[in-house]
């Protein structure tokens, strides 16, 4: 078993610079979510990204296969047992203040700087490098490994619920997405769209635009106020003392503009980021009339990210709290529109999130109410799980860090797919995901090549093993 390990490893160091300049080919394709096409259901440039992939795996004599654009596959091995890794080619939105160039692929001071180089081209390419590693070498006799494409992870997963529908299913699965040694519970993550009545009086709000996507922290925002004549100076009067140097504001005659900078962050770490829209939110609160002020006050709890202001906040011992990401702001007839990301507890239900939710919007003033929610439950393995300590001790006997497996609220294709979990990538000063200046260090992309060689093999023989 050792020496299979080891000669993959070395079939894995003598590449390094194949692997580095093959993710550097995907890193400057802009696979970013776009209308669909014909043979491309997320846009031209993630069906661009999913053919270098599956050409990459054909050239190495892998079985390929696409599933219709949605996401592809690459195989090889033989009998019914069969590892699967679940990576990822589509990218979040890039949003302003790069210094490098997002889609450049950059190379500077030991880092690959680029959109998806930590989350998920950088992983994906090494977890491939790994697999094909062990099938250049010595194969796990009895055991099929297969590598997944997939383009949709970002915003919905419709490509793994595409494979699903015609394609096998693994005896145990992995996706190099998350943390390590490996994330055995992931929280359920649900979006709600939440929206009130527009406040209106002598400070009333006309718009407010802001966020990409659910999953991203708001990094810049727009509210615009109709202000009475008799309120004007009492809100230049406030808006002369304001602390808040983000907010910037203009009068446009009886309107006041307002525009809020901030800084994206994941959405199921909001407190990592600075959401830009609620500091507009409380701008708001300081500026409206004591009598308006309970209208605005509600819709800035609403977005408190404990999930307080709308009545879901709480935690469980396996995986702590629900957090609460304000992903999208927009004003349309008359209404003001939320979408909440929310990750909550293992243990919680979706149906039972929304009721409380539900509940606590009718005993509001502003005419709430839950417009839409999606739901993608948990996912949770015991650590005793033979998976979970495989990927473990494997970990462990690379590195000699001792860590346990944990929980995250991040929600990776493990949940979506039977028998895996999430494994997983960089280290200190990589990432962060979903922010600006996404990097991943050279040295570390090897690294976990390395370690994936060996969480990859010792998966193969437990599940030739029947285990």
């Amino acid at each position: 078993m050792s020496s299979r390990i080891d000669a993959a490893q070395a079939w894995v160091a003598e590449r390094s610079e194949e692997l580095l300049e093959s993710l550097r080919e995907s890193l400057r394709i802009p696979s970013l979510e776009a209308p669909a096409e014909p043979g491309a259901p997320f846009g031209l440039e993630n069906r661009r990204a999913l053919d270098h992939a599956l050409a990459l795996c054909q050239r190495y004599g892998m079985k390929t296969q696409d599933v219709d654009g949605y996401c592809g596959w690459a195989e090889y091995g033989e009998g019914e047992p069969m590892v699967m890794i679940l990576g990822h080619l589509d990218v979040v939105p890039v949003g302003p203040g790069w210094e490098h160039e997002p889609f450049g692929a950059e190379l500077d001071g030991g880092y690959v700087y680029s959109r998806g180089a930590t989350d998920d081209k950088g992983p994906t390419f090494a977890a491939l490098y790994a697999a094909l590693a062990l099938k250049e070498t010595n194969p796990v006799p009895g055991c099929r490994v297969r590598v997944v494409f997939g383009c949709n992870e970002e915003s919905g997963f419709k490509c793994i619920e595409r494979y699903l529908q015609t394609e096998e299913k693994p005896t145990f699965g992995v996706a190099p997405d998350a943390g390590w040694p490996l994330i055995h519970g992931e929280k359920g993550i649900a979006d709600f769209l939440a929206s009130c009545a527009l406040p209106d009086g002598q400070f009333s709000l006309v718009s407010f635009a802001g966020g990409q996507r659910p999953n991203i922290v708001i990094d810049s925002a727009e509210a615009v106020c109709r202000v009475a004549p008799e309120w004007q100076d009492e809100v230049k009067a406030r808006l002369a003392k304001a602390w808040d140097r983000n907010i910037s504001a203009e009068w446009r005659g009886d309107e006041l503009v307002m525009t809020a900078v901030g800084k994206a962050a994941h959405g199921s770490y909001p407190h990592g980021g600075d959401n830009a829209a609620i500091r507009l939110m409380r701008r708001l609160v300081e500026l409206a009339p004591d009598a308006e002020q309970a209208v605005y006050t509600e819709i800035l709890d609403a977005c408190h990210i404990a999930g307080l202001g709308i009545g879901v906040s709480g935690a469980d011992d396996a995986s702590g709290p629900l957090s609460c990401n304000l992903g999208i702001i927009s004003a349309a007839e008359g209404r003001l529109h939320l979408t909440l990301n929310l990750r909550y507890p293992v243990t919680w239900s979706g149906q039972e999130l929304q009721e409380r939710c539900q509940k606590h919007l009718a005993g509001l003033k502003g005419g709430w109410r839950l417009d839409e929610a999606s739901d993608s439950p948990p996912l949770y393995f015991p650590l005793e799980h033979p998976m979970v300590k495989a990927i473990t001790d494997a970990y462990r006997h690379e590195t000699g860090d001792m860590r346990e497996p944990r929980t995250m609220g991040g929600g990776t294709y493990a949940r979506a797919v039977p028998n895996s979990v999430a494994i997983g990538t960089g280290w200190e000063g990589d990432g962060p995901a979903h922010e600006t200046d996404e990097r991943l260090k050279v040295d570390h992309l090897h690294k976990m090549a390395r370690i994936y060689v060996r969480i990859f093999h010792d998966l193969a023989e437990l599940a030739a093993q029947g285990a």
